[in-house]
């Protein structure tokens, strides 16, 4: 279908209806606890139970405070800190032996080593006085107590680069510790609802809810591939289903995290589907977030470009650019923008959209 079309029809005729694109333009107790989430993600990616994640959050709790204190009894001889999640305890490491039964009698672990947590923040500084020599291959560096060295990442098979600029920037070569890492690190954009976002760097659209790997929109958006709304490379659409429907589906890369949650901050908490008359609201790359009521439903549009069935009717005020974006009801949601005319806007529902794409939404 021919955006430049929906454009025309959108902009020209008031009552007509037309799918609205554009063209290019800390850690705290079980009774303090401050994020409630924190519990159930500690269970599932460190695989604790929920006693054993609360009693963590309590002696890392603890480990910190003392961490502060010993710090500053140690002074110069205090050669960094870490917990150990093993027993539970506090591990520092001192460069005076004669100072190891003070740690001791705090109750943290000791361990004697070669390097003071002040020469080691005084390598990385050197480090990054020297930043512009460091040859490509070297993905960042930076101090791990845990043994007690600088750690400088390179990628896998380029140890060879790491010599020449340690060499410039005069620092100690035992104080760094060098390991290959997986691949170079790459900034991270959310994924979130009613953002913006570009289609084979011309038409814009809206982002209507995160699934897992990418995001649900409008069908007629696409298909093709998909630049942010910061014009970084987002990934492609894998379906494109308009006209009958009105949803895509687009995949994002690496690059791109999707979030459950609307770009005014809202969460999405699931997709119960709000009843005729219920408040709902929508948030979109051109009108942003504004709210109406919900209409009539199974509602048949008939677009210049092709019909569409099964949509939702709605008094919400939307213009173009917002094609895709999201329609909730409180923290439900309820489908992606699809078109409208001056009087009714349709969102397409997400519940099908999700059934034929094999996605689930990413909840915030």
């Amino acid at each position: 279908m021919k955006i430049t079309k929906l454009l025309g029809v959108a902009a020209t005729t008031a009552l007509a209806t037309g799918a609205l694109v554009t063209g290019t333009p800390a850690a705290a107790s079980s009774d303090t606890l401050l994020n409630a989430e924190m519990v159930p993600a500690l269970q599932r990616d460190l695989g604790l139970t929920a006693g054993q994640a609360l009693a963590r959050l309590q002696s890392e709790t603890a480990a910190g405070a003392l961490e502060q204190k010993l710090a500053s009894a140690l002074a110069g001889s205090f050669g960094g800190a870490s917990y150990n999640e093993a027993t539970g305890k506090l591990r520092v490491g001192v460069t005076d032996a004669a100072k190891l039964g003070q740690v001791l009698a705090s109750g943290a672990e000791a361990e004697l080593v070669r390097f003071s947590a002040a020469q080691l923040d005084s390598t990385v500084d050197k480090l990054n006085a020297g930043e512009r020599a460091a040859d490509g291959a070297i993905t960042g560096w930076g101090v791990d107590t845990k043994t007690n060295r600088v750690t400088l990442n390179v990628l896998p098979g380029k140890s060879g680069t790491v010599d020449s600029f340690l060499e410039k920037t005069g620092v100690d070569k035992t104080a760094v510790s060098v390991v290959e890492t997986a691949g170079a690190p790459t900034l991270k954009y959310d994924v979130r609802g009613g953002d913006a976002y570009y289609i084979n760097n011309s038409s814009r659209c809206s982002i209507g809810f995160s699934v897992n790997g990418g995001f649900l929109t409008a069908g007629h958006c696409g298909p093709g591939t998909v630049t942010g709304s910061n014009r970084v490379a987002m990934g492609s659409f894998a379906r494109a289903s308009f006209p009958g429907n009105d949803y895509g589906h687009v995949r994002v890369n690496s690059n791109w995290v999707p979030r459950g949650i609307i770009n005014n901050g809202t969460r999405v908490s699931g997709s119960s589907e709000a009843a005729t008359g219920a408040s709902i609201c929508k948030s979109g790359s051109t009108t942003g977030w504004t709210c109406g009521t919900v209409g009539a439903k199974n509602q048949t549009v008939r677009y210049a470009e092709g019909t569409v069935y099964g949509m939702t009717a709605t008094n919400v005020r939307s213009q173009a650019g917002d094609s895709g974006g999201s329609f909730i009801a409180g923290n439900q949601a309820q489908g992606m923008l699809s078109g409208g005319n001056s009087s009714v806007t349709y969102f397409f529902p997400v519940r099908p959209a999700l059934s034929a794409t094999g996605t689930s939404l990413v909840l915030g």
